[in-house]
């Protein structure tokens, strides 16, 4: 067992946080090796056994435009779906619900953009169109007694149009609190976002209405600010935050980005602020590890090269 970092916890911020692992789907989306269906079983295996008790199972996306999530129902199949963990995943549209719905799923996720470029270079419509899309899915998947999670991307800047007004991501958020998102994934999609912004963004969206319990940071740690971003979403309440073991993902449809927030870099750092998350960071360093062999590549996580001392 690893040494853990001393523990100083402070009154202000969340006694506990949850983390949804998104490396199964997020993660494993941007990479270039397509793991078969048994390897993807034993990550999220893995995962749960280290204490995680949301994990992104797959989506139900063209393969071929995302061969490296197909079978996510036979991923599904695999698991076991009345257990304590959940298992999202990501449905694009009315059809992609439809087929997460006939493999069992109970949790799904929908995804829109805040932003006209990434809607129509991602999504394959304008940002009108894409949002009336995901609405409508959040909408039908409520209404038939799913767990919906919205997903926000673009949230703090877009690589081709730049700056990104918070005022435009809080009616966004509003738009999936309506159609019955009980969380609101915030996504830094290509990493420029600093904790100054982070705060901004979400006064901004707490100003609108929309409660900081729904609310959900993701990381990316393009320009290293990921974990001081977390941070600064903790000193406003925020107690959700999306992580990937090994820091593995990032965007494939939005070339600058680079990987996603490594979970045992989030874990280090909560348990030095005695943060409860109920996970076992050796554990997930283990998994990057065997993760870095099955992909052909070590990855980025700091945390699991020092853990395992590999």
């Amino acid at each position: 067992m690893t040494d853990l970092p001393q523990r100083f916890s402070n009154p202000a911020l969340p006694a506990r946080v949850s983390i949804c692992e998104v490396s199964a789907r997020d993660g494993l989306q941007a990479e270039s090796r397509t793991l078969p269906v048994p390897v993807r079983l034993e990550l999220i295996g893995r995962l749960a056994e280290a204490g995680l008790s949301s994990i992104e199972a797959g989506s139900f996306v063209s393969p071929r435009a995302v061969p490296q999530m197909a079978d996510t129902a036979s991923v599904l199949a695999g698991l076991d779906l009345d257990s304590s963990v959940s298992y999202p995943v990501l449905v694009p549209n009315r059809r992609g619900l439809e087929d997460a719905m006939t493999a069992g799923a109970a949790d799904v996720s929908v995804f829109i953009s805040v932003t006209e470029s990434f809607s129509q270079a991602n999504l394959g419509g304008s940002l009108d169109e894409t949002t009336q899309r995901g609405v409508d899915t959040a909408r039908a998947a409520s209404a038939a007694g799913l767990r919906v999670r919205g997903y926000l991307s673009m949230v703090f800047g877009d690589p081709w149009e730049g700056a990104v007004d918070p005022n435009t991501v809080a009616g966004a958020a509003r738009a999936l609190r309506d159609a019955g998102c009980t969380t609101i994934s915030l996504g830094d999609t290509i990493g420029t976002a600093t904790p100054g912004h982070v705060t901004t963004v979400l006064d901004t969206l707490v100003g609108a209405g929309i409660a900081i319990e729904s609310l959900c940071l993701h990381t990316h740690n393009t320009y290293g600010q990921a974990l001081a971003n977390v941070y600064a979403a903790l000193q406003r309440g925020v107690s959700q935050f999306d992580a990937s073991a090994g820091g593995v993902g990032g965007c494939p449809f939005a070339g600058s980005a680079t990987g996603n927030l490594a979970t045992e870099d989030l874990l280090w750092m909560l348990d030095g602020l005695g943060i409860s998350t109920g996970v076992d960071i050796d554990a997930v360093a283990a998994t990057s590890q065997w993760l870095g062999e099955q992909l052909g590549h070590a990855l980025p996580s700091a945390t699991s090269a020092a853990v395992t001392g590999r």
